[in-house]
């Protein structure tokens, strides 16, 4: 099936306005050593017009790889209609990070990237156990790449918010089996692309701790918003996958 017809066909969630639909993960930029769409404002935005996706989240890939705060200023600078602006921090520098989370909660901006795989972070080092907890006093939301198995401990026990934005299908029974103990521990939809992954999140824990995520421009929207179109989950369970788990979230933080 071509691109054309996928998009035409199955790229946008039928029966859920544009306006509803929110994705908690859209990058701008683009990795200097991967080939990839062009990832300035306009083109992103209009991928996410392309797949009915009304709004979101957004985060410069230039804060991740090169400059927090160039990267900050870029982002606040987007002004891409629906989006709101998140920031990263270094955690290769721990006490700058630190400084970051104080000055963001100050100016009541309390959601958070955190780019492990890019900076090379461990689960283990005390940079990101630190990150973890200051963000947790200051009820940030906190969305976080990398493999669930391993990236779960600095979170657990401090009552964090957390969307897991690399859960892999294969992954799955382990999200879980935390997401059981953790009520602030949401996944995003990325890649469940299994027949019955978001069905199985929904039973297990509640379709509430579901959120969608594209990773636009870098992957195909349409496979994660036709997932949720074909899934088992009843009208309203995709109505909150959809958009309104993560306006749930997002109230008092932006």
């Amino acid at each position: 099936m071509t691109r054309e017809k996928t998009t035409e066909r199955e790229g946008r969630l039928p029966g859920i306005p544009p306006a509803q639909v929110l994705d908690v993960d859209v990058l701008i930029g683009r990795y200097p050593d991967r080939p990839g769409p062009p990832g300035d404002p306009a083109s992103v935005r209009a991928v996410l017009d392309e797949h009915g996706i009304g709004g979101g989240l957004v985060c410069s890939l230039r804060g991740a790889l090169f400059d927090v705060d160039a990267g900050d200023a870029e982002t606040l600078a987007l002004g891409l209609p629906g989006m709101h602006a998140v920031s990263t921090v270094d955690i290769r520098d721990g006490l700058r990070a630190e400084r970051t989370l104080d000055r963001l909660a100050e100016h009541g901006r309390r959601v958070i990237r955190l780019f492990c795989e890019e900076q090379h972070i461990e689960p283990d080092f005390p940079a990101l156990w630190r990150v973890a907890r200051l963000a947790a006093e200051h009820d940030f939301l906190v969305l976080l790449g990398g493999d669930v198995r391993r990236m779960w401990r600095p979170f657990a026990g401090i009552g964090a918010c957390v969307v897991f934005l690399d859960t892999h299908f294969y992954h799955l029974g382990d999200f879980l089996l935390l997401a059981r103990d953790e009520p602030g521990f949401h996944t995003s939809t990325r890649l469940l692309n299994s027949p019955d992954g978001l069905e199985l999140v929904a039973a297990e824990v509640g379709a509430e701790r579901l959120l969608l995520g594209t990773r636009s421009p870098l992957y195909e929207p349409a496979v994660p918003l036709l997932r949720l179109s074909a899934s088992g989950l009843d009208d309203a369970q995709r109505s909150l996958v959809a958009g309104a788990n993560l306006r749930r979230l997002l109230e008092g933080r932006t």
